[in-house]
């Protein structure tokens, strides 16, 4: 079944891309999607059915050079089983959703019908390389479909290749990510180096002793769990866009909608966390390094929530919205709190993605408009649409019955992501960031909701009078993502940020855990007092049968040190930090009411007035102009040089100085000797043999 779940996109893949000429193009589209529900129903299957421990799946040998020994098997997890239906949902609804979006696309000429099957290739593609990543069981395997992800992604986002932005848009995408990728290649290149392995349990079991181990590392001598565990980071920047490496995101919208719901929405993106969650043994002994991923989220999460404020275009807000909420996750992650990242990139999932196929809903009913300020009024010209995307709008602003566990996914999953923050920073940084960063999203939610389907309609009048409801094939599967993003959250709260116990079971963590953590508040809490003050043989009695209760890294899906109490610690959060969230998001939604319902020239008088912040949100923070000015332009200027001098001067001068100068001397030289008289040849030959004679003779003959 999983083999199944593995190859059956590959298999599609295949067929809509080498012979869809034999299927035919519907043939091609109903073939990918059959077999994307196929795997799909088979996860669901596997997510329910499966048992918490690790199961391990050989498809093959693969890789055996030197002491390097790899398969190609599929570890079978509960982060697995997460990320399987995950990936293999959205795809499915996207595949389904893409019959009526590129039904007829404005992009390819009339009768050129190709492209559809290699659309669908592409997306069946890229649906392989994402489950070959999460159900890896080494980092080679991981590498290569985080590798075979990249270059999807390129496909898809440069699918428009008469565009010029579309191709610049996936080149951008490509070089930004190969930037990270360096990254995490030397973070898999240390772990070779320093474990003799990449096997995911090999690396875990080494875990303790990395913590323990200094390497040289640019001249300098550092941890090198710490180090590792940044390497990988840098790898999850690229991949999930995080601040510096972050750039590549929104212009990745220049691809069709349905790419943007399946790359930058649900799986591609998430592929960064789910990296760090699977390494949680080894970031769990580095602190550092966790506090860099939680300091670089919560910056994220501010960040881009600030750009979101202002944007036009509809798929931009959105985009920047995934970044923020990436930020997120990583700042659970980063405090320790590994369920509570999984469970809102589950979360995530539904709403985003349900609400990136509502925009693609109205801009194919708006006939290609993505400006928000040319729409107006689309609730009753787009009924379904319309509601779909207020329930995804509910969700990702967190609406819900504030200190209970009902409400949208996004509200149980955001308000965990929050609380973790609380107390793995005890209310710092982190924290205000977040809460900030969700009165942001519930404004330019609300004002994305407004704009759209709210007011009077604005733009072209003959755009509006031919709006129209998406047909059913794109309808449909809002209406299943909406059920996950009203229900996910409430079903599987208690899994992901019950108790400790209930924690452990759903992971496949040993119950030892929980029992001795429970107990940290008296027995473990004497001895760390009395470690700390030098007399650690009085801990108490009970402390090292603890510790030798202890789970060992990677006995679970995931691997929270004994003394990570942080989960603990955000259960019994005051009531303040509970609710911040939730008064956040009321101060978001009455602004943005205030703004573009009550008074909708307000937003223009406030920009007039604050111009030079309104300018430096609008464009991004500058970022791309930094970039440009630090990297892209002295790039230029050295491929000038080495055009000109070295490609001009030096090669073509060199080669032309040979050609045109130095052959057609040696040339004259050579045709002046050719005389035409036999006694010149005579003469030549007499002078060659006597030099052959003089030679043998001052040679010794050879002896």
């Amino acid at each position: 079944m999983e083999s199944i779940i593995l190859f059956a996109p590959l298999v599609g893949a295949i067929i809509a891309g080498f012979f869809w000429k034999l299927t035919g193009i519907r043939g091609a589209q109903w073939i990918t999607t059959g077999l994307l529900f196929v795997a799909c129903f088979f996860s669901w299957i596997v997510f329910f059915s499966h048992g918490p421990d690790a199961q391990h799946i050989q498809v093959m040998r693969w890789i055996e050079s030197g002491t390097l020994s790899t398969d190609w098997s599929i570890r079978l997890d509960r982060l697995t089983s997460i990320m399987l239906i995950v990936v293999t949902t959205v795809s499915a609804l996207v595949h389904l959703y893409s019959f009526g979006y590129m039904a007829h696309d404005e992009n390819f000429r009339e009768g050129e019908e190709s492209y559809k099957p290699r659309f669908f290739a592409y997306l069946s593609f890229f649906t392989f390389a994402m489950l070959m990543l999460v159900t890896s069981d080494n980092l080679v395997q991981l590498f290569f479909g985080w590798e075979g992800v990249g270059v999807a992604s390129y496909l898809l986002i440069g699918f428009y290749y008469r565009k010029p932005s579309a191709n610049a848009a996936a080149m951008k995408a490509f070089i930004v990510n190969r930037v990270g990728d360096f990254g995490l290649a030397l973070g898999i290149f240390a772990l070779f180096f320093l474990v003799d392995s990449v096997r995911f349990d090999d690396i875990f079991a080494a875990a303790p002793e990395l913590a323990e181990t200094q390497v040289s590392f640019l001249w300098a001598e550092v941890n090198a769990a710490n180090l590792i565990a940044v390497l990988l980071f840098i790898g999850a920047m690229g991949k999930s866009a995080q601040l510096i490496l972050h750039t590549w995101l929104p212009d990745a919208m220049e691809g069709p909608t349905p790419v943007s719901a399946l790359i930058h929405a649900a799986t591609m993106v998430t592929a960064g966390v789910f990296l760090v969650c699977r390494m949680s043994p080894l970031m769990e002994f580095a602190p550092e390094a966790l506090t860099f991923v939680t300091f670089l989220g919560a910056t994220t999460a501010f960040f881009a929530a600030t750009v979101g404020l202002v944007q036009n275009d509809i798929k931009r807000v959105i985009a920047y919205s995934t970044c923020s909420q990436l930020g997120y996750m990583f700042v659970a992650a980063g405090v320790g709190v590994y369920s509570v990242a999984m469970f809102h990139l589950f979360t995530h999932a539904f709403f985003k993605a349900m609400l990136f196929l509502g925009a693609g809903s109205v801009i194919h009913g708006m006939h290609h408009e993505q400006d928000m300020r040319n729409y107006g009024g689309l609730r009753h010209k787009m009924p379904y649409t319309f509601w779909a995307m207020m329930i995804g709008t509910l969700a990702i602003t967190g609406v819900g019955i504030p200190l209970t566990h009902i409400g949208f996914a996004g509200f149980l999953s955001k308000d965990a992501v929050i609380e973790s923050a609380w107390a793995g920073t005890a209310g710092g940084y982190a924290f205000w960031m977040l809460v900030i960063a969700a009165l942001f999203t519930s404004f330019y939610s609300w004002r994305l909701m407004f704009l759209t389907f709210f007011g009077t309609p604005r733009g072209d009048k003959h755009t509006h009078d031919h709006a129209h409801e998406s047909p059913t094939v794109m309808v449909a599967p809002l209406g299943v993502l909406a059920l996950g993003a009203v229900f996910a959250g409430m079903i599987w709260y208690g899994s992901f940020f019950g108790d400790h116990s209930q924690v452990n079971r759903f992971f496949g963590i040993p119950d030892s855990h929980a029992e001795a953590s429970e107990g940290h508040g008296e027995e473990a809490g004497q001895g760390q007092e009395a470690a700390a003050d030098g007399h650690g043989d009085e801990a108490p009695a009970g402390a090292e049968e603890h510790a030798a209760l202890d789970p060992a890294p990677g006995a679970g899906a995931i691997y929270m040190h004994p003394d990570n109490h942080v989960m603990d610690e955000a259960h019994h959060a005051p009531v303040w930090v509970k609710v911040s969230p939730f008064i956040a998001m009321l101060i978001g939604f009455g602004t943005a009411y205030l703004f573009y319902i009550v008074n909708p020239a307000l937003p223009a008088r406030l920009a007039e007035s604050q111009r030079p912040l309104y300018l430096f949100l609008l464009n991004k923070w500058y970022f791309d102009e930094i970039y440009d000015f630090l990297f892209v332009q002295p790039a230029k200027s050295v491929g000038r040089i080495f055009w000109r001098r070295g490609d001009g001067d030096v090669i073509d001068g060199t080669i032309n100085g040979v050609s045109m100068g130095i052959v057609p001397f040696f040339t004259r030289l050579a045709g002046r000797a050719q005389s035409g008289y036999i006694f010149t040849y005579a003469f030549a030959m007499v002078i060659g043999i006597a030099v052959l004679i003089t030679w043998m003779t001052l040679s010794g003959g050879g002896q």
